[in-house]
């Protein structure tokens, strides 16, 4: 598969609490970090940045899944693509999926060394990954 990122995160059915998973290496962005020059690409411009074949995102949620010790179906991609990043290595794409548990899996995520943030929580965040964060909340909260 391409490169590809994943930001997840848990929407409270209730209260609409909306958390983003942090992972231990203090980035939003599951499979890695973005590297140091990385630049969110603007929407008019995706088009430039999208490869010629596009691989079906279902399997990084499986891989997230099993990365934190979870069951089947406890993760699932949240719609399309969220956005490309453009990167030294080539452009990286970015998904967005959802817990589907009724509460956020925090024994799962702090055995990995993560922890759920509010969007509040995120300033410390690179740039990159803020304007992500952004779009994320853009999509969940309908905005």
């Amino acid at each position: 598969m391409q490169a590809a990122r994943l930001i997840v995160y848990h929407k409270q059915a209730t209260s609409a609490r909306l958390r983003f998973l942090r992972f231990a290496d203090n980035t939003v962005c599951g499979f890695g970090a973005l590297p140091r020059l990385a630049a969110v690409v603007e929407r008019a411009e995706m088009a430039r940045f999208d490869p010629a074949v596009v691989p079906h995102p279902a399997p990084l949620s499986g891989r997230m899944e099993k990365n934190l010790g979870l069951t089947a179906g406890s993760i699932e991609i949240d719609g399309e693509l969220l956005a490309r990043v453009d990167v030294p290595d080539g452009p990286l794409t970015v998904y967005l999926a959802r817990f589907t548990t009724i509460d956020p899996p925090f024994d799962a995520a702090s055995a990995h060394g993560g922890a759920f943030i509010d969007l509040t929580q995120a300033r410390d965040l690179p740039a990159p990954e803020l304007e992500l964060l952004r779009r994320a909340y853009q999509r969940v909260m309908g905005g």
